[in-house]
């Protein structure tokens, strides 16, 4: 079986490549509409200066064990149910935390912008990034 994909691979790479341009291009027009990303840094500097908001995407046990200084829990299954929780924020940068920074925020993304909310953010690598760069968390 194996060997039936690799021949028509080889022989229509032209097709193969075209597939894998399209997949690519998809994947990164996806994680787009969920918002652009930023770096820990970078978030925390537009929560400084440009009064942005961290909405962390995480479970409510997850945030308890540590989250940023600041910022609100709105787990991503609750999202929708709690917009307005938001509805005061919306002329604010929205910087959306979760884990890894992949899915969970661009699907968060992709819903807030639907709702009407067009300054959003990824923060790229979600909490493990926070913690990778030893930024303080708090507990509670």
């Amino acid at each position: 079986m194996l060997d039936r994909l690799i021949e028509f691979a080889a022989n229509h790479y032209l097709l193969v490549s075209a597939f894998f341009l399209l997949w690519a291009g998809f994947f990164v027009l996806e994680s787009r509409r969920g918002g652009k990303t930023l770096s820990p840094q970078l978030a925390t500097s537009l929560v400084n200066k440009d009064q942005g908001v961290l909405v962390d995407l995480r479970a409510a046990d997850d945030f308890r064990a540590g989250h940023i200084a600041g910022s609100l829990n709105l787990p991503s299954g609750e999202l929708m149910d709690r917009l307005g929780e938001l509805e005061k924020h919306k002329d604010k940068s929205l910087i959306l935390v979760c884990d890894m920074g992949g899915g969970t925020a661009s699907q968060a993304g992709r819903q807030l912008r639907a709702k009407g909310f067009t300054n959003l953010y990824r923060m790229q690598g979600g909490l493990n990034a926070w913690r990778n760069e030893s930024l303080p968390l708090v507990k509670g």
